[in-house]
């Protein structure tokens, strides 16, 4: 079974910067892309499954002397503050854990910050004050050759703009990040094209970048990615430019490599849709601040603030929610049983959009079953129509 690792894990305090009590361990959910969601549970301690990677108290200014500017005010200005100087605050007081596998999306408006958070987590630009940890290691305490070499061999980043070099082709474009670190022709050739196969482009390895439609360029930029074996995935809408259609195929094709890969993911877009294909958790951010961090479902079902509660407005709670969350609790005794036929189940993490059809199809009440088989609650054909219909009820 192809599986990725699905974290739903309780945040830090987004201003204090302090994570919370772990527990003795936790569990990770497993899932497949393109809408179907399997489950698999462990349990892991949580030495072996700490932060991948982890912000604290992450600041970026733009202006005169951000660094005394934010001394002076107690490292925790306002954003009255910064507007009476005319300071930018790109990034604010944003303080997540990222971790193993995952798929972490950020979401938010155009100049809410998501891009300068992501070149403050890869340290393409210095955070005014902050931590960015990466296995335990500060990367503002690293000196320039480490890295720069950190780039090279833990991160992989991939952006809007596919940045191809116009005069080499394909198998080049791909070989070029191991050339950069000394690879040896022969070598570094091999690895172009095993990455090449895998994003679906073998024959294409002798084209030009013009010779390519903007979906097998973008393929060619996450192979180029891909070839460097990081550890840690930058893609900053990555697919934005693209038609609708291959946008969707490269979504598609994007969940089938991480199945295979685990990856650790940093993933930038507008798009909600996208997020709810696509995302382990999402993060919201406005005016450079993390607003919430949470799966679809819990930003849709539990929003922060009304803030988050517009920006998911438009979004179909069917897509997100699951039958788990809309349900009527079974009884203990029930709870201790196993229902009579296959086809009245449903498991309790599908989607509200999947179990539609069982439901219709069974009458008024489908049983809701966990990972055991065990019944856990009951699912009313009144209430899924009524989150099909945004609350109308029928």
């Amino acid at each position: 079974m192809d599986e990725r690792q699905r974290c739903h894990l309780e945040e830090v305090d987004p201003v204090n910067g302090k994570a919370p009590d772990r527990p003795e361990a936790f569990r990770l959910r497993a899932g497949a892309g393109s809408g179907e969601r399997m489950t698999l549970q462990q349990t892991i301690p949580p030495e072996e499954a700490g932060p991948k990677l982890a912000c604290r108290n992450v600041w970026k200014l733009f202006g005169p002397h951000p660094r005394r500017f934010m001394t002076k005010h107690g490292n925790n200005p306002s954003l009255e503050d910064l507007a009476a100087r005319n300071y930018i605050g790109a990034a604010r007081r944003v303080t997540l854990d990222i971790y193993q596998g995952e798929i972490f999306v950020i979401m938010g408006l155009s100049g809410s910050g998501k891009s300068t958070l992501v070149r403050c987590m890869s340290r393409l630009v210095d955070p005014t004050i902050g931590e960015i940890i990466l296995d335990g290691r500060d990367l503002s305490r690293v000196s320039e050759r480490e890295l720069i070499e950190l780039r090279r061999h833990k991160m992989g980043m991939v952006f809007q703009h596919f940045g191809l070099l116009p005069h080499r082709d394909v198998i080049d474009n791909v070989a070029f990040p191991l050339e950069v670190q000394g690879i040896g022709r022969k070598t570094r050739e091999k690895r172009a094209r095993e990455v090449l196969e895998l994003v679906g482009l073998k024959d294409r390895e002798c084209n030009m970048p013009n010779e390519l439609s903007g979906g097998e360029q973008q393929r060619v930029g996450i192979a180029r990615s891909l070839a460097v074996e990081p550890e840690i995935w930058f893609l900053d809408e990555p697919f934005s430019a693209l038609d609708p259609l291959i946008r969707s195929e490269m979504q598609e094709e994007f969940l089938r490599l991480q199945r295979m890969l685990h990856k650790t993911i940093v993933f930038i877009t507008h798009d909600f849709d996208e997020a709810i294909r696509l995302a382990d958790r999402i993060a919201i951010m406005k005016d450079g601040e993390v607003i919430q961090v949470g799966t679809a479902e819990e930003l849709v079902t539990a929003p922060a603030d009304d803030y988050v509660v517009e920006f998911t407005s438009k979004v179909p709670r069917a897509k997100v929610m699951s039958a788990q969350s809309i349900m009527e609790a079974a009884s203990p005794q029930a709870g201790k049983c196993r229902p009579l036929t296959e086809e009245c189940t449903v498991h309790c993490e599908a989607k509200v959009e999947e179990v539609a059809p069982a439901i219709l199809a069974n009458g008024q009440r489908l049983s809701v079953v966990d990972d055991d088989g065990k019944v856990v609650g009951y699912l009313r054909r009144k209430t899924v129509l009524g989150v099909l219909f945004e609350g109308e009820q029928q």
